[in-house]
Order: structure tokens, then C-alpha cells, then sequence
């Protein structure tokens, strides 16, 4: 006998940033995604509390799509977040943390929320203009005719994951693979459309991370019923393939598009196998040597082909369809009931196969000179490798954004000082036309302000975990980490090197604050000369998307008046 429950009524919550219950909620949030920060963050183990996988991360597409969250506001943040910048690997992380900081700082005001988030969107279009300003202090050319811009980008996105488990050299090999798969990508000028093509990421578990390495072509999982011997006796030979992204299976649902004559005496799955072995007999008039399916190959039709010396390979996926269409210049066939268009075929230089640590796979050697390539990507875990995998695809989303706009922002939290810095002097020369146009009052506009820089010193204070002070310097308005363990009455200037981000080295006219102090404002200089340290720097497009959507995030909280909530 069921029970029935009475329905319970909705709860309402009216100025949620005013209920301690959210405030907490979105400190516990904040604390996880800065402890996360930067290359030295600490890694989180996700767990659900019914049991299942341990999932351990610090990357915050993985993250924050790991935790489960029930209030409207702490879901409606990371939810935002995560559409927007999910394919950054750190930018995640940047937006959740200045955008709950932007929060707290306006939660602690005794302005009207409203006004806040009009303050908020004018230091947003200031931030965003000097940003594009060609002499913006915080950005550097990258230059595509050397690699050591395009290095420290991948590098910053490799290093900066410390579940990827990786030592100093093997994140410097990583990376390096990673731009010469990237370079392998673009194409060289030609009449025409020109398309970026395709790196295909083959992932090895238990071998040590010096055998990462790109190759020409694509790597597929070798048949099981595939002898060395049989790709050796076809050689390095041009071969005709053929590509289909339907189904061979003989599944009757999986018939599609077309028409299918049945005789009456004849069964329907009997009618599907002879117009499968049609097929066969197609390819093999044709000289097809390799047959690739997206799906599944009926076992008919595979010892057909076999028998007819074709190499089948089945079950490709949907991740390497693309890149194969570019290495061979096939067309996907879509229907096995017409004949297959000759022009659809495509051509393979030759197969190979590569031994990858216990693995045998097959190696499609490109005919020409595609854009493609695969990296093989070897680590010693399976966490560890899943963590650099991510990594890497967001390394080559980065350098392909950066081909759009060849900038980078400086890293290492010298981009948010010195951004903080400017607005600081800025708003003074402009404060009484800002409050006139929001209808507020000078102070409560500086207020606001005020909290806006703050949030920003703070993203740049949250890449230290160690108890370590972060300083800035009154010049260049560039971030500087004072050693943990220093004593206390050592001068700074004793044990500082350079900044942060590597392009400015010590000199004898810097003076410092920490960053948690109050300082007065100053126009940030121009650094005049590069260090010769490496740089530390950032995709400029990522951190750019981060900022815009950190304040437009924090401003729609903001505006929240009522949150109603089904608890039934």
C-alpha cells in the first residue's frame, strides 16, 4: 500500500546574497576552486557519497562538472562558468574565483546591489578597451616565426596541472610535442579556403612520458583477426580506401536512407546481408586495399573482404572520422543500398604498424601532405594520463585561439596586479561623470570599485597555497612571491628574483606592497625590455572570455531578487 505525502509548498528566498546560508555555500565553493589555482594548486578527489569512481582532478572543466550542487545560486555560477570557458584549462578556475570574489566584496557593501553591478560593467568596458589597446602593459606579441611564445603558452597549460604528475623536463617534452602537432595542423598557403586540420590524440597507459611523440597519419586500434604479416605484405604502397559512417551490422533499425528491394521468399535480414555483399563485391571491383567503418561490420562481410585481401577496420569512432577524411581525402558514405561513388574513395600513402609498449596499431600513412597528425601521448597512470589528455586538448585549443590573435597576457597573477593597478589610477580621473551617470554618490562608487581591484589582487594572491606573501611592486604593478620560510626582518629585496611572469628582473628603484595592503594609486609603466628568463604567459582570447564572463556572471547574481525552489 502506497503513502501519500502532502505536496510541500515552494521556498522562496528574497535577496539571496543576504541569506548566510547561500554566503556559506559560495565561500566552500570558492575555497575549493582556489585551492585548485595555478601550477602549485592541490588536487581534489570527487567522490558521490552513494559510492563509485574516486575521480582526482585539479582541471576545472573536470571539476566542476564533478560536483553536484543543489542551491540555484553556487550552481548558477559554476554553470555559467563552465559553458563559457570549459575548453581553457585555468580560465575556469580564473572566472569562478573573481567572480565569487566580486560577491563577497559586494555582499560586504552598503550599496544598492544594482549600482554594484553598474560599477562592475563600467571597470569590465575599461578592463576589456585597455586590453586591446596595442601598448596595454600586460600582453606580448607571440611572434609564429619563433616557438618560444607558442612553448611558454602549452607549457603554462601543461605544468599548470599537478595531477598530470609531471616533472619539470617531461612537462617541457609534453609541450614541445604538443606545438608540433599544432604546427603539423596548419596548413601551408595555398589558392583557396585554408582549413585547420586535425591532431588525433592516441592515449598509452603504463609507458614513461619521454615516449610522447607526434607522428604523420593516423593511428587505429590493429583488427584482432589482422596479422603483422598482412600489412607488411601490402608495404608502403598507395592503396584505395574506402569510409563509411553507417552502420554494417546487418541491424535492421540501422538500415537508413534508401531502398531496400525484399523478395517475397526471402527474409528481411536475408535481403540486408545480400545488399551487404553487394557492397563487397563493389569495393573489390573498385581496388579498394582498406575498408573503414565508424560502426560495426557484419562478420559476413568482414571474411568476404578478408578473403579478398582488404583490410577491415571497424568500430573507428566518431573522434577520428574527421581526420581521417582529411589524412585520405575520403568522403563518409552514408547508405550501403546505392553504389558507392568512385570519387568518394580515398588514398592512403601506405599502412605500418607501430608498436606502442605492448600495443600493436596500425599506422594509415598520409598520401601528400595533410594537416593531420596523431600525438601519442604515454604516462605511467591512468589518472595521470586522462589529466594530461585534457591538458593537451586544451594547450592546442589555446594555440589554435592564438593564431586568431597573436597576444598573450602575462601570467603568473602579473596580468591581475597590473590590470588592478591601472583601473585604480584610472577611476580617480573619472569618478565624478561614473557616479553621475550611475546615480550614486562618489563614495559608494569607489567602493564598489575598490572591490573590483580587490577581487582581482585576489586571483593573483590564490596562486600561492604554501603561506608565502604576494607583493607588488609601485612601478610596473607586476606580482612578486616572497619565498615561505623567509625571515621576518630580511629586506625583500634580498630575496627576490623577478617577477612572476619572468619579464621584469629586480632593479634597484622597485619598491613593493603586499598585496592584501591598501596602496595608493599610480599609472603602471611600460616594461621597456624583455628578461631573459622564460616567459610565464597565458592565451590572451581565454583569460579575456574569463574576465567577461567572471563580471557578467557575478552581476546576474547580483541582480537576483527572489530564487523559488521546488523541494518536493
Amino acid at each position: 500500500m502506497s503513502r501519500l505525502c502532502k505536496k510541500q509548498p515552494s521556498v522562496c528566498t528574497s535577496d539571496p546574497l543576504t541569506d548566510g546560508e547561500v554566503c556559506r555555500k559560495l565561500a566552500v565553493l570558492r575555497q575549493i576552486l582556489t585551492s585548485c589555482f595555478g601550477p602549485h594548486g592541490r588536487l581534489k578527489q570527487v567522490h558521490n557519497s552513494v559510492g563509485g569512481q574516486v575521480l582526482t582532478t585539479s582541471t576545472s572543466a573536470v571539476l566542476l562538472k564533478a560536483l553536484t550542487l543543489s542551491h540555484p545560486v553556487p550552481k548558477l555560477l559554476t554553470a555559467s562558468v563552465l559553458n563559457h570557458v570549459s575548453r581553457f584549462s585555468d580560465c575556469g578556475l580564473f572566472a569562478g574565483i573573481l567572480s565569487s570574489g566580486l560577491l563577497d566584496h559586494a555582499r560586504g557593501l552598503t550599496v544598492e546591489p544594482s549600482t554594484v553591478a553598474g560599477v562592475y560593467r563600467r571597470l569590465l568596458g575599461l578592463c576589456t578597451s585597455y586590453l586591446r589597446q596595442g601598448d596595454c602593459g600586460c600582453k606580448v606579441p607571440v611572434d609564429f616565426g619563433s616557438s618560444h611564445g607558442l612553448l611558454a603558452l602549452a607549457r603554462a597549460v601543461v605544468a599548470g596541472k599537478p595531477a598530470c604528475m609531471l616533472t619539470r623536463g617531461e612537462a617541457q617534452h609534453v609541450s614541445t610535442q604538443v606545438v608540433r602537432a599544432f604546427l603539423q595542423t596548419v596548413p601551408c598557403s595555398a589558392p583557396g579556403t585554408v582549413c585547420l586540420g586535425k591532431t588525433a590524440i592516441v592515449t598509452l597507459e603504463g609507458r614513461p612520458v619521454a615516449e610522447t611523440a607526434v607522428l604523420p597519419g593516423l593511428l587505429v586500434d590493429m583488427p584482432e583477426t589482422l596479422c603483422p604479416a598482412d600489412v607488411e605484405r601490402l608495404g608502403r604502397t598507395p592503396l584505395r580506401l574506402a569510409l563509411f559512417n553507417v552502420s554494417l551490422a546487418g541491424d535492421l533499425p540501422e538500415v537508413g536512407e534508401g531502398t531496400l528491394e525484399v523478395d517475397w521468399e526471402t527474409s528481411l535480414e536475408g535481403a540486408v546481408l545480400g545488399q551487404l555483399l553487394r557492397l563487397g563485391e563493389q569495393v573489390v571491383r573498385d581496388g579498394v586495399r582498406v575498408f573503414v567503418c565508424q560502426r560495426v561490420v557484419h562478420p559476413v562481410l568482414q571474411q568476404y573482404l578478408r578473403k579478398h585481401g582488404i583490410i577491415v577496420v571497424e568500430r573507428l569512432g566518431i573522434s577520428l572520422l574527421e581526420p581521417l577524411i582529411q589524412v585520405t581525402g575520403a568522403q563518409a558514405v552514408a547508405s550501403f543500398q546505392t553504389p558507392v561513388p568512385v570519387q568518394s574513395y580515398g588514398q592512403l600513402a601506405g599502412l605500418d604498424v607501430q608498436r606502442c609498449g605492448p600495443r600493436e596499431m596500425l599506422h594509415l600513412l598520409p598520401a601528400g601532405d595533410p594537416a593531420c597528425c596523431t600525438l601519442l601521448l604515454c604516462h605511467r597512470t591512468e589518472t595521470a594520463l586522462n589529466e594530461l589528455k585534457v591538458a593537451c586538448q586544451s594547450a592546442e585549443h589555446v594555440l589554435r585561439q592564438t593564431l586568431k590573435e597573436p597576444w598573450a597576457l602575462l601570467g603568473g597573477g602579473c596580468m591581475e596586479t597590473h590590470l588592478s593597478s591601472y583601473i585604480r589610477y584610472q577611476i580617480r580621473s573619472d569618478v565624478s561623470e561614473a557616479a553621475s551617470e550611475l546615480g550614486c554618490s562618489r563614495t559608494d562608487y569607489l567602493l564598489a570599485a575598490d572591490g573590483f581591484c580587490r577581487s582581482l589582487d585576489a586571483v593573483a594572491r590564490a596562486l600561492e597555497h604554501d603561506g608565502g606573501e604576494r607583493l607588488v611592486d609601485l612601478s610596473y604593478g607586476h606580482c612578486w612571491a616572497v619565498p615561505v620560510g623567509m625571515p621576518p626582518q630580511a629586506p625583500w629585496r634580498d630575496v627576490l628574483g623577478s617577477c612572476e611572469c619572468g619579464l621584469m628582473p629586480l632593479k634597484e628603484d622597485l619598491e613593493w606592497t603586499p598585496l592584501s595592503t591598501e596602496r595608493l594609486p599610480f599609472s603602471p609603466a611600460l616594461p621597456v625590455a624583455t628578461a631573459a628568463n622564460p616567459l610565464v604567459l597565458d592565451s590572451f582570447p581565454a583569460k579575456f572570455s574569463a574576465l567577461q564572463v567572471a563580471v557578467e556572471t557575478a552581476n546576474l547574481i547580483l541582480e537576483l531578487k527572489y530564487i523559488v525552489q521546488d523541494v518536493n
